[in-house]
């Protein structure tokens, strides 16, 4: 019998056995849909280890993709268990990520210009982000786009990791870890600050990277994010896309 483990406005996942189904509202987009399939394809063909997709179809007028289903506990619910014991392995899964890639995917500074282009904020802060983006190196990793606890399947034993995985690419793409790492940085920052700052500092030791270079990210990534238009993201993302405090 088949189980819902999660239902909201526009879709809903089911677990049948195996098997994992995501099932849009009659209202999604066609078009998103079948992106967000092939972008999980394309993923697979890097190499990576994630649930393959099984199949795209529609049941009842709507549009549902089936994947393997990823067993274990969210990285979301480890965490708040203990979150030294998980957020080093959160770093080096994101690491191990940053090395596929696929010149297929989406470019993402391409999509960060076009989502900054699509704000509607003073035109001197919109040419401010398009110099800063412009400016910073063109990387081709393969970058997960929503990379966050809740995205992160860990399968565990005794406490130890045996297993980790993460779903939902939709918003993957071929580009820079450090603007990905910013963005993870910002999902993190909004509910819990200090596991925020672990996070980055840890990112930045495990990669060698000097983090006011991710500093330079954090402008940027923060305005494309405005573009899904979440109230309860909006104060904080305002506030990070004066570029003046991260130079």
């Amino acid at each position: 019998m088949k189980k819902c483990i999660y239902k909201g406005t526009l879709k809903s996942v089911y677990v049948d056995k195996d098997k994992a189904e995501k099932v849009f509202a009659l209202s999604y987009s066609k078009s998103d849909v079948l992106y967000e399939a092939l972008n999980t394809a394309r993923v697979e063909d890097t190499g990576l280890d994630i649930p393959r997709l099984l199949n795209v179809s529609v049941v009842d007028g709507k549009w549902t993709i089936t994947s393997e289903y990823a067993k274990g506990e969210t990285l979301k619910e480890l965490l708040a268990k203990n979150a030294d014991a998980y957020i080093e392995a959160m770093v080096d899964y994101q690491i191990a990520i940053n090395k596929h890639s696929n010149p297929l995917l989406v470019d993402m500074k391409s999509k960060l210009e076009r989502q900054i282009n699509e704000l509607n904020i003073p035109a001197d802060t919109k040419y401010e982000l398009d110099s800063r983006l412009s400016e910073l190196p063109y990387h081709t990793k393969l970058c997960h786009g929503d990379y966050c606890p809740e995205n992160i399947i860990v399968q565990t034993d005794d406490n130890k990791i045996i297993a980790i995985t993460a779903v939902d690419w939709v918003h993957a793409t071929k580009g820079n870890a450090s603007a990905d790492a910013a963005n993870t940085y910002l999902t993190l920052k909004l509910s819990d600050e200090a596991l925020a700052d672990k996070y980055i500092s840890m990112f930045c030791e495990k990669t060698s990277t000097d983090k006011r270079y991710v500093d330079k990210w954090i402008p940027i990534v923060a305005a494309a994010r405005l573009t899904k238009k979440k109230p309860e993201e909006k104060e904080m993302l305002e506030a990070m896309i004066d570029i003046c405090d991260f130079q």
